[in-house]
């Protein structure tokens, strides 16, 4: 107290507005953002997957995968930030129905970028390095992803007040994340030492494959009432049909890895039936992620006509078409049909154009200071 009586006195400093600016424009970044950095992060993945070759390519999915690490990478500070400034917001978001699904995006963003890294990452990084980030990433990515597959529901039983007709493809997020672990765990089996390890390995990710496709068929069936009863989602959310194509394509791709990884890690008779599996699943899936593909584009066409505005929610186009680009190149493998290849190709140029399209707007809303503006009400 002595000090500051002698401390001569100062004019009170002028306020950084510009600091308080962005401070208070992260107040509104939820954890729906992660979507950008999976929907970026598939696009190396799926194109590294597809049988394509040209001069540059490779390079080309080395790039965006940077890129999506970068994103990542800067997306975690600012939710950080998020949490210390705005801790009240952040709590208010796990209490909200309508935004605490998306904390199962943080776990696949993780996980996504980990797996680029192993895929076409060495390019950049070398072996050694992107298989040290893909097991950190993955080892993290899982462990939120079963955090937000038990607490996302815990909170919507035990807290969420949840209207009669609310239910929404978004529901699916959190547990949709320990599929993503089962497709990208297996590219991790070699690198583990021969026996107990990579076959804990590998069954662990095949119950999470389990874990996370009952439990999508618990959750799927309440969305077909939800439409059926009281028609279509509102405009803002009318992307979020295509979240539907996430489970279906990422248990497609997750089968298929599984067999691959399956020969010498298990019995010859269980990687056997392991890889018979992959295309008994996987062919009728992916029939019906066809099926939902095209009424979920009717649904979209509709809501272009309606006014529909973009929104973040646009990031639904991306992720999950790239993880039904994944299952179909799966199983043009195990199959040895060139039509998958195909389907595999046709549905990667409509990820190309998903991506392209959402993220210039999303740069074009960030310039412009809208997409981190308080929410609007959910209009019709």
């Amino acid at each position: 107290m002595a000090l500051l009586a002698q401390a001569p006195s100062r004019p009170p400093a002028a306020p950084d507005h510009g600091a308080i600016e962005r401070a208070s424009s992260l107040r509104h970044l939820g954890p729906n953002w992660y979507a950008a950095v999976m929907g970026t992060s598939i696009v190396a993945a799926a194109g590294a997957a597809l049988p394509l070759s040209g001069p540059g390519l490779r390079g080309v999915w080395e790039a965006v995968w940077v890129l999506s690490a970068l994103m990542l990478v800067t997306l975690l500070a600012a939710r950080t930030v998020h949490w210390v400034r705005h801790g009240d917001q952040a709590r208010r978001h796990l209490l909200d129905p309508a935004v605490a699904p998306f904390y199962g995006c943080l776990a696949m963003a993780l996980l996504a970028v980990g797996g680029g890294a192993l895929a076409v990452g060495p390019g950049v990084i070398g072996h050694r390095a992107a298989l040290a980030v893909d097991v950190v990433l993955w080892s993290v990515g899982t462990a939120a992803g079963l955090a937000a597959a038990v607490t996302v529901p815990y909170l919507m039983v035990t807290r969420h007040r949840i209207a009669a007709d609310s239910a929404s493809p978004v529901w699916l997020l959190p547990l949709v994340a320990p599929m993503v672990s089962a497709a990208l765990g297996p590219a991790l089996v070699p690198a583990l030492p021969p026996g107990q390890w990579q076959r804990v390995m590998l069954l662990g990710c095949f119950a999470l494959f389990g874990m996370s496709l009952l439990a999508t068929l618990i959750v799927l069936p309440l969305v077909m009432a939800r439409l059926f009863r009281h028609g279509p989602l509102p405009l803002t959310l009318t992307p979020a049909l295509f979240l539907v194509l996430g489970p279906l394509g990422q248990s497609t791709t997750a089968v298929g890895h599984l067999a691959d990884a399956a020969p010498g890690v298990v019995d010859a008779s269980v990687a056997q039936a392991m890889g018979a599996f992959a295309v008994l699943y996987g062919v009728p899936v992916m029939g019906f992620a066809l099926l939902w593909l095209a009424l979920a584009t009717a649904m979209v066409v509709r809501a272009f006509r309606d006014g529909m505005p973009f929104a973040m929610t646009w990031w639904g186009f991306t992720f999950p078409l790239g993880t039904c680009v994944t299952g179909a190149a799966g199983l043009a493998g195990h199959t040895g049909l060139a039509a998958f290849d195909w389907l595999a190709t046709a549905l990667f140029a409509v990820l190309l154009t998903a991506v392209a399209v959402t993220g210039t707007r999303t740069v074009l809303g960030l310039a412009r200071g809208q997409l981190l503006a308080p929410p609007q009400p959910v209009t019709r």
